[in-house]
């Protein structure tokens, strides 16, 4: 019977690796998730973002991200912006919460929104109706490109900056608390 017993284990235990090692994984995410912290490692947040960063390879800002058209900043599920306190974004003033950021790229100035709806893929179903705020911003250029979508905080008097850039492109909406 003891015997019986261990030669059940054995076998339990031979064949399960065999059904671990048919379990299917999916390749790497070509536009992999990110995240940007205000203040960063501070245990008291103010703002996260958590976005997609495509890539241009090879490709323009303008193809990816349209003048005139309303874009999910970021790649995949909408980049979302959760503010742990009140805030001013960009001159609009914006209860504690999580929202979808979206943006509307322009050679001058960008768009930058949020929405309340959350859980969205990519543009498809935005709702300008669930918009809370629409902030216009200038478009600046960099020296430097960049081949991936980036987000991040940049500290200045009186608050901080939200700062997205890709390729030469940069975008700065103040943030006051």
């Amino acid at each position: 019977m003891k015997n019986t017993i261990v030669l059940a284990a054995i076998l339990l235990a031979m064949a399960a690796p065999s059904q671990l090692q048919a379990q299917k994984f999916s390749g790497l995410d070509k536009s992999p998730m990110d995240m940007a912290l205000y203040p960063g490692r501070e245990p008291q947040k103010v703002v996260r973002v958590i976005y997609s960063r495509p890539q241009l390879k090879g490709r323009t800002l303008a193809t990816l991200a349209p003048n005139g058209k309303v874009w999910r900043t970021g790649a995949n599920e909408n980049t979302e912006i959760t503010f742990y306190q009140d805030v001013n974004f960009g001159g609009v003033d914006v209860p504690a919460g999580t929202y979808s950021l979206f943006s509307i790229p322009g050679d001058q100035e960008w768009t930058v929104i949020l929405n309340k709806s959350l859980n969205q893929w990519g543009a498809y179903s935005y709702d300008e109706g669930a918009d809370l705020a629409r902030v216009s911003v200038p478009a600046g250029a960099s020296d430097e490109s960049l081949e991936p979508f980036s987000i991040t905080f940049q500290e200045v008097d009186g608050g901080v900056h939200l700062v997205m850039g890709w390729d030469k492109t940069r975008v700065a909406v103040p943030i006051t608390m």
